[in-house]
């Protein structure tokens, strides 16, 4: 069951970072995003910065999807700048 709801917040999480970045991305790509940017959101804004409410990122919460989305963007971004990724 924890599965289905990483895949089911990873989408979530893909998708409204998606929508920020005005990236088109498939729901597999969606999915990949969303979990590693919640990854990558709660080691830099929990464990660098130490920002308490950050460790929720990836949850299925609001402040979990809000700093999944935030960590997500910033992949999304990071991705950009090195040219792996287009603005389609």
């Amino acid at each position: 069951m924890d599965w289905l709801v990483l895949i089911i917040v990873g989408a979530i999480i893909g998708w409204l970072a998606g929508l920020i970045m005005k990236t088109n991305m498939g729901i597999i790509v969606d999915i990949i995003v969303g979990i590693v940017g919640s990854l990558l959101g709660k080691w830099i804004f929990s464990d660098l910065l130490g920002i308490g409410g950050a460790s929720a990122a990836g949850s299925f919460s609001i402040m979990g999807i809000i700093w999944g989305v935030i960590g997500a963007v910033v992949l999304l971004a990071i991705l950009r700048a090195i040219g792996a990724f287009s603005n389609n």
